[in-house]
């Protein structure tokens, strides 16, 4: 099953010049807990906006730039050749940013979004959803804590 995993704000902003436009802790741990152990297929720019592999996970990276390469990752130049690397997971995760969420979406069956309660300048966003393809499964909301500083909800989508 092929997911998508991200966090967006009220009007669906990801980030502004390759960085995140929030911090929450929880929303990185909850990350961690569904994507461990499942390929994390990403654009170029992600993968750079990371710094560093996050353990656990083998990373695919889509790039049209074919000199680009990095020892940590596995390189790729289309969202299909991601997907046939990744066949042996049983649930690979999209992982961003906005043209592979894009690309990705009519193939996707599940969605994990964090919903930032709050609206961002961004550069970069995530593709609306269609209700008529997407029914809301679980939602979960969560308020300001010290450690988390903006009120969030985690929503959980499976395609029609």
């Amino acid at each position: 099953m092929l997911s998508i995993i991200a966090a967006v704000s009220e009007n669906n902003a990801l980030g502004k010049d390759n960085k995140l436009l929030w911090h929450l802790p929880a929303d990185l741990k909850r990350l961690k807990s569904l994507t461990m152990g499942h390929h994390l297929i990403m654009g170029r720019k992600t993968w750079e906006s990371l710094g560093r592999p996050l353990p656990g996970r083998p990373h695919v990276v889509i790039s049209r730039n074919k000199d680009f390469k990095h020892d940590a990752v596995t390189v790729v130049v289309s969202l299909e050749e991601a997907l046939d690397f990744s066949k042996t997971d049983e649930q690979p995760f999209i992982f961003g940013g906005a043209e592979i969420y894009r690309l990705a979406l009519p193939l996707v069956q599940k969605i994990y979004l964090t919903r930032v309660h709050k609206s961002f300048e961004g550069d970069a966003y995530f593709p609306e959803l269609d209700p008529k393809e997407w029914q809301l499964i679980d939602k979960q909301e969560f308020e300001v804590d010290e450690k988390n500083l903006i009120p969030y909800s985690y929503e959980e989508y499976k395609r029609i």
